[in-house]
C-alpha cells in the first residue's frame, strides 16, 4: 500500500505535464478539480501583498509628516488615506479568499505580507536589504509553494445546515471546552497576576483568532452561495457567525495592541505568525475536517512547508531595527539659573513616573 492513493498519483502526473495533459498548461483535471482553491491562493496572496503596500505607505505618511517644520495630525495626509484604503481592500480580499480555499492554505499566506513589506521597505523606504531577508524571503517563498501544492483538496460550498452541524459536532465541542479553559487560565494570569509575557498576550490572539478564521470562512461561503442563487443569508446561523467574527476581532485587536505596545514588532509579528497560523490550522481540522483524506506524505509537506514558512519569516523579522520618530524635549540642566543633576523624570518602571523628583537639598539652596 503506497503513501500516496492511485488518484493523488494520477492527479500529480498530470498536473506536471504526464500522460492524459490538455494541450494547455492549465487545461488537465488537476485545474478543473483545483481552479476554486488556485482562485482562492491568488485572492490571499494578492491581499497580503495589498496589505503589506498599505502598511508602507503608512509609514512613508508618518516620516513625512515628522519632517515637516509644522507637524499636522496624521489623518489630514491623504497618502496616510490611500494606506487605510489599501488595507481595507486587502482585509477584504483575504475574506474572500475563505470562501475559495481551506483555512490551512489561506492562512499561512499571510508571509506574504511579511515578504512584501521587508522588500517594499527596502526599495521605497531606502532601507538596506540584509542577507537575512534573502536568505527569509527564500525560504518563505519555498514553504509557501509547499504550502500550496500539498494542501488539502476539500469542498469549499458551505451550506448554513453544514455549519450548524460542525457547530455541534463533537470534535469542536471538545475542541471549544478546551479553548475556553486554556483562554480563563491565560486571562487569569493576565489580568489577577498582571502577568504581561509577549507568549501569553500572543497566546490569547491565537485562541481568539481560531474562532475568528471558523466564523470568517463560514460567513464567506455562505456569502459566496448566496451570490451564486444559493439563498443562504436567511439562516440564524450566519448572522451568529457575523457576530462571532465581530466579537473575536474586537479582542483579539486589543491584546495584540497590548503586544504590541510592551514588546518590539521584531518580536512581535514572527510569534505572532507562528500562533496565528497554528491555531487557524488546527481550528479548520477541527471545525471543517480539512485533512480528514489527505495522504501521509501531503500531510507531512504540507507541516514541513509551514516550517519553512515560519523559520523565513523569523529570519525577515530577527534583529530588525526599528526607526523612531526624534522627538525634541527640553534638558533642564541647560536651562538659565537652573542647576540640576540628578534625573528628570525616574525610571518608567516607578510609580511616580510622570512626576519631577522630589530633591529637597536643591528646593532648600534655591529658597
Amino acid at each position: 500500500m503506497g503513501i500516496l492513493p492511485i488518484s493523488e498519483w494520477a492527479s500529480w502526473n498530470t498536473s506536471f505535464g504526464g500522460p492524459g495533459n490538455g494541450s494547455e498548461p492549465l487545461s488537465g483535471p488537476w485545474y478543473s478539480t483545483h481552479k476554486t482553491q488556485l482562485l482562492g491562493v491568488l485572492l490571499a496572496a494578492a491581499s497580503n501583498f495589498l496589505i503589506s503596500v498599505s502598511l508602507n505607505i503608512q509609514k512613508c505618511a508618518h516620516l513625512r509628516l515628522a519632517c515637516q517644520a509644522e507637524p499636522k495630525p496624521y489623518y489630514t495626509s491623504k497618502l496616510w488615506w490611500c494606506g487605510i484604503i489599501l488595507l481595507g481592500l486587502g482585509e477584504v480580499g483575504n475574506v474572500t479568499a475563505y470562501g475559495f480555499a481551506p483555512i490551512a492554505l489561506v492562512a499561512p499566506l499571510g508571509c506574504v505580507s511579511v515578504i512584501g513589506s521587508a522588500f517594499i521597505s527596502v526599495l521605497f523606504l531606502k532601507k538596506t536589504m540584509r542577507a537575512a531577508d534573502i536568505l527569509g524571503g527564500t525560504l518563505t517563498v519555498t514553504g509557501t509553494y509547499l504550502l500550496v501544492t500539498f494542501a488539502p483538496n476539500v469542498p469549499q460550498e458551505l451550506t448554513a445546515r453544514q455549519v450548524q452541524n460542525y457547530l455541534v459536532s463533537w470534535p469542536f465541542l471538545v475542541y471549544s471546552i478546551l479553548e475556553i479553559i486554556i483562554f480563563c487560565i491565560l486571562l487569569y494570569f493576565y489580568k489577577r497576576k498582571a502577568v504581561k509575557h509577549i507568549v501569553v498576550l500572543l497566546m490569547m490572539v491565537a485562541l481568539l483568532a481560531s474562532l475568528t478564521v471558523i466564523a470568517v470562512k463560514a460567513v464567506a461561503s455562505m456569502i459566496t452561495l448566496s451570490a451564486k442563487g444559493k439563498m443562504q443569508l436567511t439562516y440564524p446561523v450566519f448572522y451568529i457567525m457575523i457576530v462571532l467574527m465581530a466579537t473575536s476581532c474586537a479582542f483579539q485587536v486589543k491584546f495584540l495592541n497590548q503586544a504590541m505596545h510592551l514588546y518590539k514588532a521584531a518580536a512581535v509579528v514572527p510569534i505572532n505568525f507562528v500562533f496565528f497560523t497554528t491555531s487557524a490550522i488546527i481550528s479548520g481540522v477541527v471545525f471543517y475536517r480539512e485533512f480528514q483524506s489527505a495522504a501521509l506524505l501531503s500531510v507531512f509537506m504540507f507541516l514541513f512547508g509551514c516550517l519553512l514558512s515560519f523559520l523565513g519569516v523569523f529570519l525577515i523579522a530577527r534583529n530588525k531595527k526599528e526607526e523612531h520618530l526624534q522627538i525634541p524635549f527640553i534638558d533642564c540642566g541647560h536651562i538659565p539659573g537652573q542647576k540640576l543633576t540628578g534625573k528628570i523624570q525616574p525610571d518608567s518602571h516607578s510609580p511616580c513616573y510622570g512626576t519631577l523628583n522630589n530633591e529637597d537639598d536643591s528646593v532648600k539652596s534655591q529658597s
